[in-house]
């Protein structure tokens, strides 16, 4: 499943092969949270700018359109047109998200809907069977993602609980992918290492899980309100316990910086909104840092968001046209901006990617850095 080609220094090149296609690792997720890039990005335009993987939200399917309904149609990849590998969250960053709308105990946790506020309960067996029916490549197991500064006694019981449901993940995904009934009966799935900024509670977790012999490991609960300097050192102190042999995901992060930092430290799998999030409000990436195009400097500007960039929007269109349709608010302003963003992030990854396997990575990253910075 998992081919680990390199190691330079801490860093991993690898080829990771499923039942939906073989991707090559480090890597950047797209975040589909509802089947979907905002930003007017569809499935095709995804293929177009280097998408090796999609990522969908759990939680959000269930509640809109409904995952028996998405299965009924042949599940999520289907149903938005992607035939490539694609990634769903467990539901478990709702516990955090959503956390004036619920309430944990053993058995799981009942939320409120976001949209019309009715009851949902969301235990492991749940999350694995919606996860299921949405027919993706790779399941991530049920958690509870508690804030980074947490009190170390609730963490250390949240983290206790996250291992236990953990366990009842791996049966139910067990028994769903022996049902002749389920969509893809090779659904994988990856396992939560969590212990806020706690070294002790991070390490003890990795140590445990690591021997369950999963397809893939991934670290949540960063970038969740500590620093960067704690998000690398809990980083420095979790990957070297989890197993080498398996990819590392690092969730829900993050900025260019936090990604080239992370993959100095072993990390293979990462996905972040930031990307389209901030594409949305005119906020673009270059190699040599992020720029408003809303600043009156790009209203006669000419030129491309970023020279030599191979993305559609820098092939065709000036930072003057897109700022004048983020201005107007026409949607493709928007939608060229995503369109770039996604494409950097991915074609970063590429870059990294040759990096580790010429044997450059400290240089490269610290070239990165020193230029993404403005130097």
């Amino acid at each position: 499943m998992y081919e680990l080609i390199k190691k330079d220094g801490r860093a991993k090149r690898g080829r990771f092969s499923t039942v939906h296609g073989t991707v090559e690792t480090p890597l950047f997720m797209n975040v589909a949270t509802a089947g979907a890039i905002k930003g007017a990005v569809s499935a095709q335009d995804l293929k177009g700018i280097g998408t090796q993987v999609v990522l969908s939200n759990t939680y959000h399917l269930h509640v809109r359109t409904g995952d028996e309904a998405i299965a009924s149609m042949g599940g999520i990849r289907s149903l938005m047109g992607w035939d490539g590998p694609l990634l769903t969250d467990s539901g478990g960053f709702q516990v955090f998200s959503l956390s004036t709308l619920r309430s944990i105990r053993e058995e799981g946790v009942v939320f409120r809907s976001h949209v019309d506020g009715h009851k949902i309960f969301m235990g492991p067996e749940e999350s694995m069977r919606i996860q299921s029916n949405l027919g993706s490549t790779i399941a991530m197991a049920f958690d509870e993602c508690p804030p980074s500064k947490a009190d170390y006694a609730y963490v250390q019981q949240s983290v206790d609980r996250t291992t236990r449901w953990l366990m009842r993940c791996i049966k139910e995904m067990e028994r769903l992918n022996s049902s002749p009934n389920t969509l893809n009966r090779e659904q994988l799935l990856f396992g939560i290492n969590q212990g806020a900024i706690y070294e002790d509670l991070r390490i003890t977790q990795a140590e445990e899980i690591a021997g369950l012999n999963l397809p893939g490991y991934a670290i949540g609960g960063l970038a969740v309100g500590e620093s960067h300097e704690e998000m690398y050192h809990i980083l420095d102190v979790t990957v070297p316990n989890l197993p080498e042999d398996k990819p590392t995901y690092l969730m829900g992060v993050g900025t260019p910086e936090n990604i080239v930092e992370a993959v100095y430290r072993g990390v293979d799998f990462f996905d972040c909104v930031y990307p389209s999030r901030n594409g949305r409000h005119g906020h673009v990436y270059t190699h040599y840092g992020k720029m408003n195009l809303f600043n009156a400097c790009f209203e006669k500007d000419l030129s491309p968001i970023e020279e030599g960039c191979g993305c559609p929007a820098c092939a065709h269109y000036s930072k003057a046209y897109i700022r004048h349709l983020l201005k107007s608010k026409e949607m493709l302003g928007m939608r060229l901006c995503v369109l770039h963003n996604l494409y950097f992030y991915n074609h970063l990854m590429e870059e990294i990617r040759l990096a580790i396997d010429e044997g450059r990575y400290a240089s490269f990253r610290e070239e990165f850095l020193y230029r993404y910075a403005g130097r």
